[in-house]
């Protein structure tokens, strides 16, 4: 009996190898090949590939082409799916015929959101279908008492069969239909099992088509791998228009929505939700959840005005800063280490404050990541005022690049920072002196810096 003809394919890019390789051939990933059963080849596949191709036969195929200037330009219809944060990160709502992968850890509430949406979709008058593939009926509507949806009317169908799904979408014909999960789904066309990266890609590839056909949004639910990346060929996220991250401590109350890709609207955007008993409820003001409650001013902490998207979020960073002895740790939670290190050389080079014996904590308070350099002025602030032991003055936020020749350089959009900081009841704030706003700021007094020892010294004035 002859042995099963393999191949081994990337998990990263889609491309096949005959032998395992530590690296892959076409997109140099290393330790992504999968061994995977071959697929039966057609007569093409017999052709040598070296030879001439001949598009003679394909003159009748030619289509038209119509320049960009003569091309109608409109704005794409949306619904609102009844979850004001959703809408938000999609851009407004749900676009017809939109495919959107939405990934996060298991148990994090991806099935939750998309169970209350899709209710609150079918309420307003509209098809919709639950298509699951990890649970029975029976778990779903369990779910959706624990919810609080009663008497829902979503319709709900429990298969992995692909062949079976896309003859019951074009069917039943639902303005949205949602996939849990598409690593479940399987083809009979394939012969691997689900869940490998030939029946991910030919599944999505699948739901794509159909959604641009018929008008249908899908919307897939995908998993991620350990190291939070979307489990499946990279392809996978090429193929759809919207990648939404579910991200949070499970542990948490609060869960946010990022939105990494999306042809319908901006990027980076979030949406804040908090985890109750009856399900995700949406923040309406998020700089809430990330500032603490002190009643007085503590030594250590400073806040941020971060932008996400389009939204401002005032973030607390909490800095402490304690005897090290000769190997000080350096750690940080919600920024990045790296630049810690490099912000604490500016502070010792240009403003003379030495933290090079003692140990430095940085956290940012609610579990936010933030990514952007605006950052760099208010951990330094932080980290001064608790090597001081010194509070900031309440009310107090700062916000700005900070440079290795010790200049401080400007954030966008300064003036949408500084009017949510004045919106919040934020009464002093400090930024480069680019974003000094040129005209004043009802019940917020801007200092604008130029260079690290500036700041430094207007903060020893403030703490004094």
């Amino acid at each position: 009996m002859s042995r099963e003809k393999t191949v081994y394919t990337c998990t990263e890019c889609g491309g096949t190898s005959a032998k395992w390789l530590g690296k892959c051939p076409q997109c140099n990933a290393w330790n992504t090949l999968v061994e995977s059963a071959a697929e039966g080849g057609g007569a093409a596949t017999s052709k040598n590939r070296l030879s001439t191709p001949s598009y003679a036969g394909y003159a009748g195929l030619a289509q038209p082409v119509t320049p960009l200037a003569a091309i109608e330009a409109t704005e794409v219809a949306r619904t609102p799916s009844g979850l004001d944060e959703l809408d938000r990160v999609l851009g407004g709502g749900v676009v017809e015929g939109g495919v959107v992968l939405i990934g996060g850890d298991p148990g994090i509430g991806k099935s939750t959101l998309l169970l209350q949406a899709l209710d609150a979709l079918q309420r307003s008058g509209l098809e919709t279908l639950y298509v699951t593939g990890e649970e029975s009926g029976a778990q779903v509507a369990l779910r959706s008492r624990r919810l609080g949806l009663d008497n829902s009317q979503v319709k709900v169908m429990a298969e992995i069969q692909l062949e079976k799904i896309l003859a019951t979408i074009e069917a039943r014909q639902p303005a949205v239909a949602v996939i849990d999960s598409i690593q479940t789904m399987y083809s009979d066309q394939l012969s691997s099992a689900p869940g490998s990266v030939a029946q991910v890609r030919e599944c999505s590839a699948h739901l794509t088509r159909l959604a641009k056909s018929t008008g249908i949004a899908i919307v897939l639910i995908g998993h991620v791998t350990k190291e939070g990346a979307l489990a499946g060929p990279r392809v996978l996220e090429h193929m759809v228009d919207t990648v939404l991250y579910f991200e949070g401590d499970t542990h948490s109350t609060y869960r946010l929505v990022r939105a990494i890709k999306n042809r319908f609207g901006a990027v980076n955007e979030i949406g804040v939700f908090a985890m109750t008993e009856r399900g995700l409820k949406g923040v309406s003001n998020p700089s809430a959840i990330f500032l603490s409650q002190h009643s007085q001013p503590v030594p250590g902490s400073c806040v941020l005005v971060t932008l996400e998207g389009t939204r401002p979020l005032l973030v607390e960073i909490q800095a402490l800063v304690d005897g090290g002895g000769p190997s000080p740790r350096r750690l940080s939670v919600g920024l990045d280490r790296d630049r810690l290190a490099m912000l604490l050389a500016v502070l010792h080079r240009h403003a003379g404050v030495a933290c090079m014996d003692q140990d430095v904590f940085v956290n940012a308070v609610g579990g936010v990541r933030i990514s952007e350099p605006a950052a760099d002025l208010a951990v330094l602030l932080a980290i001064t005022s608790s090597l001081r032991g010194r509070a900031l003055p309440k009310g107090f936020l700062a916000f700005g690049e900070v440079g290795l020749a010790g200049e401080i350089r400007p954030a966008p959009r300064g003036q949408e920072r500084l009017k949510e900081a004045a919106k919040l009841g934020f009464s002093v704030a400090v930024v480069p002196k680019a974003n000094a706003p040129k005209k004043p700021i009802e019940g917020l007094t801007v200092h604008a810096v130029e260079r690290v020892d500036e700041a430094m010294d207007l903060i020893r004035r403030e703490m004094d």
